[in-house]
């Protein structure tokens, strides 16, 4: 009987852990909704309750993107200086014990404005996106999590129907598949996606242009982020200029059109900024966030046999200009981090229907733009 009690108490106790999360939310130090924000902030999540509470700071410059490497001791922070100076990529160690965040080194990102950063799985290397340099770096990771310079750069050329936002390149996110075999890259600039080769185990060349590796999209779409089904062979894409989402079957590097959505109501006639993209755990919906006038987030159920999206719903994120969101590691939440309304707001996932519900509860955070967990334990 004793043995019972011990056992259930230790399963209680691991699952407790299991709900236990530290949230990483990065911002922007610079600008009018910048105004007392300290660099990158650092909460448990309770993923049971929905709760947040602050843990301690990181004073870093615009550290607008972020990456937390597999395990969780080490955090990658892109740093924009707006041209400047040239951009940066900051390593930072974190000891789970403490929750504190502690610098380790910085190098270049190898131009302008660096705006996404992805780790692999085998923590080798950080691949970064430079906005306004039109170009995307890899950088090795040492054992000890520090950078070195970059050992490639890729430099696009080019402009896009939009003359007032597609005047040149420019890259917005460097995602890696989940296989992690193929890196895709959003041009927003030249209305490209470009898929490379990834392996991990090269010492200097990381990354080689796939076959028929570029795909074109619609004039002036602006695309921005993917998103990869967690189990079907389908990935997403977020347009920024236009507010729509394409939809492409994947397979080995491979991107083959399904669908042309919007991800605003019919008839929407306001500015339109389209941001970020997500898929629940459950590969059930996608979710889409809009800036601009619309300050939403779009729920859309997938079809699990074709892949192609329908509209569920709208969601306000109750603050302005939601940059970046996330769904938690559970499925259960999604935050949405509100750039000019200076907060994160937390709602509820109905795992049914994929709608969402405020709960009202909400983190005070300057300029918000870029939200990440991982385990505490």
């Amino acid at each position: 009987m004793r043995f019972l009690i011990t056992t259930t108490l230790l399963l209680l106790s691991f699952a407790g852990f299991s709900q236990q999360y530290y949230l990483f939310v990065g911002t922007y130090t610079e600008g009018p909704a910048a105004a007392g924000s300290k660099g990158i902030y650092v909460y448990t999540f309770n993923a049971a309750t929905g709760e947040a509470k602050p843990v301690s700071t990181m004073a870093t410059t615009n550290p607008s993107y972020l990456a937390v490497a597999p395990g969780g001791k080490f955090v990658y922070a892109v740093g924009e200086t707006h041209g400047a100076t040239p951009g940066s990529v900051s390593a930072f160690s974190f000891d789970k014990k403490t929750g504190k965040l502690a610098f380790i080194d910085k190098q270049s990102s190898g131009g302008a404005d660096p705006c996404y950063v992805s780790v692999d799985a085998s923590r080798k290397w950080a691949v970064v996106a430079n906005y306004s340099g039109g170009n995307f770096s890899a950088l090795p990771i040492t054992a000890n999590g520090s950078l070195e310079p970059a050992a490639q750069t890729f430099q696009h050329t080019g402009s896009g129907a939009n003359k007032g936002r597609q005047e040149k390149a420019h890259v917005h996110s460097t995602i890696l598949s989940p296989d992690e075999k193929y890196l895709v890259v959003c041009d927003l600039g030249t209305d490209k996606l470009s898929v490379l080769r990834f392996n991990a185990a090269s010492a200097r060349q990381p990354l080689n242009p796939a076959t028929d590796s570029v795909v074109s999209l619609r004039p002036g779409v602006g695309p921005r982020h993917t998103a990869f089904h967690p189990t079907k062979p389908y990935a997403y894409v977020i347009e920024e200029l236009t507010g729509t989402v394409d939809a492409f079957h994947y397979s080995n590097g491979k991107l083959t059109p399904i669908q042309h959505i919007s991800s605003l109501p019919d008839g929407f006639k306001g500015d339109i900024g389209s941001a970020d993209i997500h898929i629940s755990p459950n590969g059930k919906f996608l979710y889409a966030s809009n800036r601009g006038d619309a300050n939403s987030i779009v729920i859309y159920a997938i079809d699990p046999a074709t892949g192609k999206l329908t509209v569920k719903g709208f969601q306000s994120t109750m603050g302005k200009w939601p940059r970046n969101f996330m769904i938690d590691p559970t499925g259960h939440w999604l935050l949405a981090a509100n750039q000019a309304g200076k907060n994160v707001v937390i709602f509820k996932i109905d795992p049914t229907t994929g709608m969402l519900s405020p709960t009202g509860k909400q983190l005070e955070i300057p300029a918000p733009v870029c939200l990440k967990m991982t385990p505490v334990q």
